[in-house]
């Protein structure tokens, strides 16, 4: 089974992503909640698409699904989470945070950005076959490809940061205290803008730029060396980085950092919904956050979904809305 799963306090939060959208739903709204009228507003102003809105998930959930009664009476939040590089239009982060309101329980499903998803025949080439390229610029797109790989589970809203956005971020908390293991050296002068990478070894202060260069590294380069499975290896950097980066901000000035985080993130849930969810969070601890990547094989190119093990995942994730003894995993 591929669940990779870490029960301890050091994962409190994933990814400089989910960090960004915290800070702007947790600490934004308290701000702007004496206005009666912002409080419908978003991150990604008004001409912003909405899931809701545009996706009646519940249609999609087959009745004869061993999760339809999970899905449907489950009294959960699904919201997910995109780190989109600009420069190539792709998203390098896909995440899915599951949050149960009645049990305080937040689950975190990384997807890997490598993962298989047939797009038609239209589409010609193995990179327009994986889940990073179905972006183009509408979280809707990836909403519906990450709920089908999941078993059609429903998805409530979505958040998306860019890298210049992250960027942005970390300056407002003057940067990001780091050990870096090894020397992250690595350099793309086609990528636009050219990518020049060199990070050292060491404990140090990340700033806005080289956090964005922390975060994209992933390969060995030039003798230098990589993470031994490229894009698996970034997820674990990412969610070292995450957890500095939140005891960074709860020590300095959450306004400001706020204020920033709400110019830069794209998203379709309102302030008042994210005040709510807020206010349920209250009293979570580390032990009530579990971390899983999406099980699967790899095939060449691609990392294929494990139905199986997806299956099981889900049945963790959604235990105490069914019996494991219901799931048949062989449909």
């Amino acid at each position: 089974m591929f669940i990779n799963k870490e029960n301890n306090w050091r994962h409190t939060f994933i990814r400089t992503f989910l960090t960004a959208f915290l800070i702007v739903m947790v600490v934004a709204t308290p701000l702007f909640a004496k206005m009666i009228e912002v409080l419908d507003m978003n991150p990604g102003g008004s001409d912003v698409l909405a899931l809701e809105e545009t996706i009646d998930f519940e249609t999609l959930i087959d009745s004869d699904s061993p999760f339809f009664d999970a899905f449907t009476n489950a009294n959960k939040v699904n919201i997910m989470l995109l780190g989109y590089n600009e420069f190539e239009g792709l998203t390098d982060t896909i995440m899915l945070v599951c949050y149960d309101l009645d049990y305080k329980q937040l689950d975190v499903i990384s997807i890997p950005r490598d993962t298989y998803y047939y797009r038609g025949k239209g589409y010609i080439g193995d990179a327009h076959h994986k889940i990073n390229a179905v972006y183009r610029k509408n979280a809707i797109n990836t909403a519906v490809a990450v709920s089908e790989i999941l078993m059609n589970i429903p998805i409530n809203y979505y958040a998306v940061l860019n890298y210049t956005g992250t960027a942005a971020i970390v300056d407002s908390m003057d940067g990001v205290p780091m050990d870096i293991t090894f020397h992250m050296k690595y350099d793309d002068p086609r990528d636009k803008p050219p990518l020049h990478i060199d990070i050292k070894p060491g404990y140090q202060v990340l700033d806005g730029k080289t956090s964005v260069e922390f975060l994209r590294f992933r390969k060995a380069n030039k003798g230098y060396r990589g993470y031994p499975d490229a894009d698996l290896g970034r997820i674990k950097a990412q969610q070292d980085f995450i957890k500095s980066a939140l005891r960074q901000c709860l020590s300095f000035d959450l306004p400001k950092i706020a204020r920033t985080a709400f110019d830069n993130v794209d998203s379709d849930i309102s302030l008042r919904a994210a005040l709510y969810l807020a206010s349920k969070a209250v009293g979570m601890s580390g032990e009530d956050i579990r971390t899983y990547t999406m099980p699967y094989s790899k095939v060449e190119y691609y990392v294929h979904p494990d139905k199986e093990g997806i299956a099981e995942m889900l049945t963790e994730i959604y235990s105490l809305y069914l019996e494991r003894e219901d799931i048949d995993l062989d449909n």
